[in-house]
């Protein structure tokens, strides 16, 4: 039972992007800034810049390998996507029982009077990430998407009910929309 036995993904590499291959780390830049990645774990996958292409492939492949190919392929991608155009999440800020506060204090976001709540809740944000609140929205953007979407799940999880009732405290802050920036 022969399954394909060599894999290979190309992303196309645009106009005014670099992508470099240095042993198992990759290395985009481009307009809006430097993303940077290390993928030593993929054993048996090999990666190289070819005409304008960014080649990953792996001969004799087995489940993993094949797998591995189509994400690093796709890493690749949302990393060139990052350094061209950069992503963006938006989150809207909901309370129906007591008026929250939110604002951005240096690398943290801090949620005051949540639920009548007496102690701030607070949400990380990670480092190349930028957190703006624009009346009841909350606006994060960036150029690595896994930073974006975990800053934005930090927030996002800093308002989490537990203990009452889901249906009548709806009150928090929710992701609805997450974009690429054009």
């Amino acid at each position: 039972m022969a399954k394909d036995v060599h894999v290979v993904k190309t992303v196309e590499i645009p106009e005014g992007v670099e992508v470099r291959v240095d042993g198992a780390r990759v290395t985009v830049r481009g307009p809006k800034g430097e993303l940077s990645r290390d993928f030593s774990h993929a054993r048996g996958v090999i990666m190289r810049v070819e005409d304008g292409k960014f080649i990953v492939e792996a001969y004799f492949a087995r489940s993993r390998e094949r797998a591995l190919v189509g994400t690093i392929a796709a890493h690749v991608r949302n990393m060139i996507l990052g350094v061209t155009k950069g992503f963006r999440y938006k989150l809207k800020i909901i309370y129906s029982h007591f008026p929250m506060n939110v604002k951005v204090e240096g690398d943290r976001v801090v949620i005051s009077n949540f639920l009548g709540e007496r102690a701030p809740r607070v949400a990380r944000i990670l480092p190349g990430v930028k957190v703006q609140v624009k009346g009841q929205d909350v606006i994060v953007e960036g150029t690595d998407i896994e930073r974006v979407a975990q800053t934005a799940a930090n927030i996002e999880r800093a308002t989490k009910i537990s203990d009452l009732d889901r249906r009548k405290f709806m009150d928090g802050i929710y992701i609805y929309a997450r974009e690429v920036i054009e």
